[in-house]
């Protein structure tokens, strides 16, 4: 906004030179002709001087004269006129750009959608208002959503692949390595060099400290083809539980900020949600997690546990009863439910169990493994009354067919890794999403009446899509779901038993490695031909 008001004020300050400029000629002008010659009566011809008649014929003349010049003076008198008003409708104009206001948490002028645009500059900050960056743009199907991609410091995780690209890779490409290393940097000076609608308070220049790359936590990005570039980073001190938050949007030009405002994460409690039905071995498996991450780490997690019928059930409460124990934690609430398992209802049933007023919510599975980083990735993009936050969960292959066998499978926690022929980015899945309780209840929750596997978690996604929220959807590097053999079972809806197909196809293993299945006997065919050769050339 300075420059911008600079740039305005030095074109209307030549304005108002070049009409001051063409105001002084006119009357310079009109007092050249309106003066009269000094050397008028010398210039009478000899014979009439005296006459009379040569009297009349000079006052006629005169007089003809003077009527051209009063017209003349009309006419320039109205052109100054013209020139006042617009000179003054010119100073109105720009006391009025000087004046007004910027609207909050964009910096710069802004037009609405059905403004056209007065310049290039106005042109590129309306294109903020269609980026999503303030309130979200009501789509038509889960399909429509341009979803981000992650990146740190040294890896981006995308979700449009193909057949060369990987799930995790490091920018090799100049246009984007140079493309993050510009966007880090335009972060890194607007924070340490704070404006002041950032709303950071400040400090004593010699309490401040400086951010530097090694600060930066996480970001993303996406690019929508009509619109731009828009940039979310993060940045945080060492063990500290305030992050800086850094908006920037490219319009297919110069960056441009957006805002900088301080995100403090370390009262914001996080209400993990897991229906269950059974699986009681893996419900241990994912305790011993939610121990590593939650209690030995983070501490501000509350596990709401919603059991579905008898059996397991007593399993289920001593692993937290033990747990609660061995770890002195008791922020968790186990809430048996005897009816048919719905994974829908028992996530409303989590979402009403909580009676402290509001609470950032993470719905999970009992088979997802989540990391510290991600507990502070769901607080930063779930922003109540604005933003939900629909994380892409990395989902792993079945490694017995990953590692040859499953006796040669590595431990889980070695298992964590993004390689193409380890896992795939679940993007079909909308199940994991951290929102706070408020906005789930305005949006009138789950449809209860699915009941068992799937669908549920995209008709929810789908009311958010159709609301005014922001919806981000992003690929998390710090989310897996393990993997575990699927039944898809007979009771399902034709729709709900074609998406649990889909979801079993896509878990077992990678495209390269479902053909070394498909074509094995060919394979062990060919191999036994290369054998056959070996083995009968010395023979020969």
């Amino acid at each position: 906004m300075p420059r911008r008001g600079l740039s305005l004020q030095g074109r209307f300050r030549w304005l108002f030179l070049g009409l001051f400029l063409l105001l002084v000629l006119l009357l310079f002008a009109y007092l050249l002709e309106c003066t009269p010659s000094a050397d008028a009566s010398l210039a009478l011809p000899p014979g009439i001087a005296g006459d009379t008649y040569g009297k009349e014929y000079y006052q006629g003349l005169l007089q003809e004269q003077e009527e051209r010049h009063l017209n003349r003076a009309a006419s320039l008198k109205r052109q100054i006129a013209q020139l006042k008003q617009e000179l003054q409708e010119m100073g109105e104009k720009l006391k009025l750009m000087q004046d007004k206001k910027e609207p909050p948490g964009v910096q710069g002028l802004t037009e609405t959608k059905d403004q056209e645009p007065g310049d290039l500059l106005e042109y590129l900050h309306s294109q903020i208002d269609k980026a999503e960056v303030n309130t979200g743009a009501r789509l038509p199907s889960e399909y429509a959503l341009v979803p981000f991609e992650s990146f740190t410091s040294s890896k981006v995780y995308q979700l449009e692949m193909g057949l060369t690209r990987h799930p995790e890779e490091k920018p090799v490409r100049k246009d984007r390595r140079d493309e993050l290393v510009e966007v880090m940097e335009a972060a890194l000076d607007i924070i340490n060099n704070p404006d002041e609608e950032d709303g950071v308070e400040e400090d004593m220049p010699m309490q401040r400290q400086t951010y530097t790359e090694g600060h930066f936590t996480e970001g993303m990005y996406r690019t929508e083809r009509d619109k731009g570039t828009l940039y979310e980073l993060f940045f945080a001190k060492e063990e500290s539980s305030s992050f800086r938050r850094v908006t920037l949007f490219r319009p297919f030009g110069p960056l441009m900020k957006v805002r900088s405002t301080s995100v403090e994460t370390s009262a914001m409690i996080i209400n993990i949600i897991v229906p269950l039905a059974g699986r009681v071995d893996t419900f241990s498996q994912f305790l011993h997690n939610f121990r590593e991450v939650c209690i030995q780490q983070d501490r501000r997690v509350h596990l709401t546990v919603v059991y579905f019928g008898p059996e397991g059930l007593q399993e289920v409460e001593s692993s937290l009863e033990k747990m609660s124990r061995e770890e002195s934690f008791s922020n968790y609430t186990l809430v048996p439910v005897d009816e048919e398992f719905s994974r829908g209802r028992g996530l409303d049933i989590g979402a009403h169990a909580w009676k402290k007023g509001d609470v950032l919510m993470f719905f999970c599975d009992v088979d997802i493994h989540f990391t510290l980083e991600f507990l502070n990735t769901c607080r930063l993009h779930a922003v109540p009354n604005k933003k939900v936050f629909y994380p892409v969960v990395f989902s792993l292959y079945n490694p017995a067919i990953v590692y040859g066998n499953a006796e040669l499978a590595p431990p889980a926690e070695l298992q964590l890794i993004h390689k193409k022929d380890a896992g795939f980015w679940r993007d079909f899945g909308f199940g994991m999403t951290c929102q706070y309780r408020s906005d789930f209840l305005n949006i009138g929750g789950f449809d209860l009446e699915v009941k068992g596997w799937g669908v549920e978690d995209v008709h929810l996604y789908r009311k958010y899509l159709r609301s005014e929220l922001i919806v981000i959807r992003t690929p998390v590097s710090g989310l897996f779901h393990l993997w575990h053999e699927k039944q898809c079972a007979d009771e399902l809806t034709p729709e709900q038993y074609r998406m649990c197909i889909q979801s079993k196809a896509m878990n077992e293993a990678s495209h390269s490695h479902l053909g070394m299945l498909v074509f094995r006997d060919e394979i062990e065919a060919h191999l036994r031909k290369q054998a056959y050769k070996t083995q009968s050339k010395p023979e020969d």
